[in-house]
């Protein structure tokens, strides 16, 4: 295992290096291949010698002076060899270096492929659901009106229900799958699976049939089965189509490091500036944990990991919701976001607010009445005035939490604040009405919170994880994405993060950070820069996605002890003692 002294001042370099080369105008993709290929072009002493490594270095600044930016690339990758020559501890250098470079060369050979496969003839294949295999209880139907083959599918409703179409694929890249539906009692969520893994999932908007897009997912060249599968349900499914994947554009990883709020305090303003600098090159770490640093999933963490620590804690303002604090919770969040910000950690904080007690069901347990099973509030008639009451009594509670949130600002605590999550999915009452009324809500937190409370300590990352719920650019920072794919499924989730990435209202020509705000299990970190998707953050939810209950040990229940080691030991992740002075501008 590299010392985490190596290992840190390793990563640092590196940093600096790509940031030389993104300055320099180099794309992301082509500075990692460049940096790649520098670190493991040096042996004792930082001598260049015959090694895999200063090839691809020489092949990639030809390939870079004649297709992009001419000698800036060659004196960029001149520039990243001799940082990484000049080093003041050699031999502790080279050996850090040598545990990286086979992660570096596979970084490299699949920056290659994928360039490959951009230079191959885009295919498309479609799939009539009379061409289908099907499994359990679904069968080819013809009583809707709108289907465009000899039917559609239909009879998803139990677990073994389902569909698929076998393709051989040409060469190894990413790829689209479309699939046209329509939904049996309004909108559903279902798996899309590739060889008997699910790799995302598609929504069915309405009762007419409609299409949705799973995009870049990575398949290897070779015969693969590809199909739906049910997850809620419900569906008539017409057709599938089965096409190349586009790159995204470098822009998508050039965020401006600008918060929607003028006034946002230095230390926000100086960690949007380190997220920003290390966007589409590292992930952070990033753990839920109710009881911060003393809490099992933590502990859990550092045991398995060589004394590793998420860069970023996630807490809960839940307690402080007036509706459960007059149950007798009581909110220790703030004491845990002050303690890790001094450890030099990054915060961030939900909310699940307790709708006020006036809305509670009648039998309804009051730590559930942030679900909308458990409540009667209509946000809809809150937002448009009808509900006077109600908008005061929302009021009052956002007042309360501000008041907890000063408590951070006179600490000069940032925070990455997420409110309002999830709200595509309904579950929660402050998306049962629909997006126009959640989005009023937004804008109404963020105008009371800011304008009123004068709070500047807030980064806003939006999560209402659908492009129809996105209260616009004005009133968003970041972007986050939630997603819990199951046991032991490492994939990059690719899909949804080039789904989130468009959710800006000028895309691609201004973009927004997108992380993983929440995860059940981890991603593997080298899927994720094959598939260009570099989650600016994960935060692995707590409980049993990480730790057993009631013991300080990896539950093992979504992922397994080695990729949990994996990730927090990956050259691309970045840990708490990993993490740069950022709060004073330290990039």
């Amino acid at each position: 295992m590299k010392s985490r002294e190596n290992d840190a001042s390793l990563k640092n370099r590196r940093r600096r290096i790509l940031v030389n080369l993104r300055e320099r105008g180099i794309s992301a993709v082509l500075a990692a291949c460049l940096l790649a290929a520098g670190i493991s072009g040096c042996g004792n002493g930082g001598t260049p010698t015959e090694t895999t490594g200063q090839a691809a270095a020489e092949t990639t600044a030809q390939e870079a002076a004649a297709e992009r930016t001419g000698q800036a690339a060659s004196d960029a990758a001149q520039d990243a060899a001799a940082e990484t020559a000049d080093r003041n501890a050699p031999d502790a250098a080279s050996n850090a270096a040598a545990e990286t470079a086979g992660q570096e060369e596979t970084a490299a050979q699949e920056t290659e492929s994928s360039a490959q496969a951009e230079e191959q003839e885009a295919i498309s294949y479609m799939f009539d659901a009379s061409e289908m295999t099907t499994t359990g209880k679904v069968k080819l139907d013809h009583s809707i009106e709108g289907y465009t083959g000899e039917g559609y599918l239909t009879g998803f409703e139990d677990e073994n229900d389902g569909c698929s179409f076998t393709v051989d694929v040409p060469y190894s890249g990413s790829f689209d799958i479309h699939v046209v539906s329509a939904g049996l009692g309004g909108e559903k969520i279902n798996d899309i699976q590739v060889d008997g893994t699910t790799v995302g999932t598609f929504t069915t908007k309405d009762e007419t049939f409609g299409e949705s897009v799973l995009r870049r997912v990575y398949l290897e060249a070779g015969e693969h089965s590809i199909g739906v599968h049910k997850n809620w349900g419900w569906i008539a499914l017409d057709s599938m189509t089965f096409a190349s994947a586009e790159r995204l554009p470098d822009s998508t990883f050039e965020v401006e490091p600008v918060l929607i709020n003028p006034n946002a305090s230095q230390s926000a303003v100086n960690l949007m500036k380190y997220l920003t600098s290390i966007y589409g090159e590292y992930t952070l770490s990033g753990q839920q944990a109710d009881n911060g640093t003393a809490s099992p999933e933590m502990i859990a963490i550092k045991n398995a990991t060589g004394g590793k620590q998420p860069a970023i804690l996630g807490l809960d303002l839940m307690n402080y919701s007036p509706s459960f604090a007059s149950h007798g919770a009581v909110g220790k969040s703030i004491e845990q976001a002050i303690e890790y910000d001094k450890l030099g950690g990054i915060v961030t904080f939900c909310w699940h607010w307790g709708a006020p007690e006036k809305y509670a069901k009648s039998g309804a347990a009051w730590y559930r009445t942030f679900y909308a099973d458990s409540t009667d509030i209509d946000l809809a008639a809150i937002m448009d005035g009808s509900d006077e009451e109600g908008y005061a009594l929302l009021l009052d509670d956002i007042d309360v939490i501000a008041e907890q949130l000063k408590i951070l600002q006179d600490a000069d605590v940032p925070v990455l604040f997420r409110p309002l999550h999830e709200a595509s999915g309904g579950w929660f009452w402050w998306g049962a009405a629909g997006p126009e009324p959640c989005k009023e809500l937004w804008k109404l937190l963020y105008d009371r919170l800011t304008n009123v409370h004068g709070l500047n300590n807030l980064i806003w990352v939006w999560n209402g994880q659908a492009a129809d719920w996105y209260p616009g650019d004005e009133y968003v920072d970041i972007i986050g994405e939630d997603i819990y794919p199951g046991n032991y499924v490492y994939s990059s989730q690719s899909g949804k993060f080039a789904e989130a990435v468009e959710y800006p209202d000028h895309y691609p020509e201004t973009a927004k950070i997108v992380a993983l705000s929440e995860n059940g299990c981890f991603f593997d970190p080298d899927l994720a820069w094959r598939d260009q998707a570099p989650w600016a953050w994960f935060c692995t939810w707590s409980g049993e996605f990480v730790a057993q209950n009631g013991y300080n040990k990896l539950s093992g229940k979504y992922t397994e002890d080695y990729m949990v080691e994996k990730v927090y030991n990956h050259e691309r992740v970045i840990t708490l003692d990993e993490l740069p002075d950022w709060k004073s501008g330290e990039n």
